[in-house]
């Protein structure tokens, strides 16, 4: 049931927080580990034997080690029992934790400063933060998770300074990337995995006319502004988006962005059963050369998603990928 590749240690605590047993479960095979994008917390969700001695519990620390490398480092948020001698648990990073809820403000910090400043006050470790070198002067956030205080942060910087910071926890700290120094030197192309998935669509997230408005309840009257691809309709129908406007927008300006979103095929893109790296995580990118048949993709994707299946005598993965022309 075990096997020296597959390590799992479930660390209880004693009443008083400090470390307390060490336990070393019967681990099942098919440990899975899923990391996605936008500070997502990390899963690992695995399956071990219930041995009647001394039970997990939420809360307790999970670490997970495949072929003595450091994986994942969590804790028990979910325990599920049955009939049966398993005992299937999930757990999550530290950054499941940045769901909480906060009355927050800050002067003159910068995004890896306001993420450290959370870090201590929810006593969350924290490893290696990246200079975002812009310095926001005032926020003020009220109700607002952890991940949107950080999430306005970083999307204020990136406006400002263009660039793109990654937020992950790397084993048990807090990490903040630039995203240009996260790519991996990995080809995939039509040998790397046993199957693929490709679809191109335009039933969600495409539109080729787009009207926007405002009303004027005080004159009784409305403002309309439509651009739109008579070559696209003339392929695929009128697919329309109307979105309002305010005081504050140019009508012209939001119109002619929205239809340069809108108007194309959506694409998805996952390659399945991957030979397993555990460097591959959200957020990382790596090289595809592949045609799908209308598209072909030579080109740097990044993941999007990834699941991770550990088992005693391999390790594969399942992708979902974007970048290019696959934009979902």
């Amino acid at each position: 049931m075990n096997n020296a590749n597959i390590k799992i240690i479930i660390s209880k605590q004693d009443l008083n927080g400090k470390k307390g047993v060490a336990l070393l479960p019967k681990v099942l095979e098919g440990v899975q580990w899923t990391t996605e994008r936008y500070g997502t917390a990390g899963k690992l969700e695995f399956s071990i034997l219930n041995e009647g001695v001394i039970y997990p519990e939420e809360g307790d620390k999970v670490e997970f080690y495949y072929n003595g490398t450091p994986i994942f480092y969590g804790f028990i948020f979910t325990i599920r029992r049955d009939k049966s001698d398993v005992i299937k648990l999930t757990a999550y990073d530290q950054l499941r934790y940045l769901k909480n809820k906060g009355i927050h403000q800050y002067l003159n910090k910068r995004a890896d400063e306001v993420i450290r400043m959370l870090a201590e006050d929810y006593r969350l470790r924290v490893g290696e933060l990246d200079n975002t070198q812009l310095v926001i002067p005032r926020r003020i956030e009220v109700n607002k998770t952890l991940l949107d205080i950080i999430n306005t942060a970083l999307s204020i910087t990136l406006q400002n300074h263009k660039k793109i910071y990654v937020l992950y926890d790397d084993f048990g700290k807090i990490t903040l990337k630039d995203i240009e120094t996260l790519k991996l030197e990995i080809l995939l192309d039509e040998n790397s995995s046993e199957d693929f998935s490709y679809v191109s669509s335009i039933d969600k997230k495409t539109y080729n006319k787009i009207v926007v408005y405002r009303e004027d309840e005080k004159a009784g009257s409305r403002e309309l502004y439509v651009t739109q691809s008579t070559e696209n309709q003339n392929r695929w129908g009128v697919l329309q988006l109307v979105e309002s406007f305010d005081e504050t927008e140019n009508p012209k300006i939001k119109a002619d962005a929205l239809i340069a979103l809108y108007n194309k095929k959506t694409r998805s893109f996952s390659l399945k059963n991957v030979l397993g790296n555990v460097k591959c995580r959200a957020d990382f990118s790596l090289y595809v050369k592949l045609n799908l048949g209308d598209v072909e993709i030579d080109n740097t994707m990044i993941i999007n998603r990834v699941t991770h299946v550990f088992n005693f005598q391999e390790h594969l993965m399942n992708l979902d990928l974007i970048g290019g022309v696959i934009n979902v």
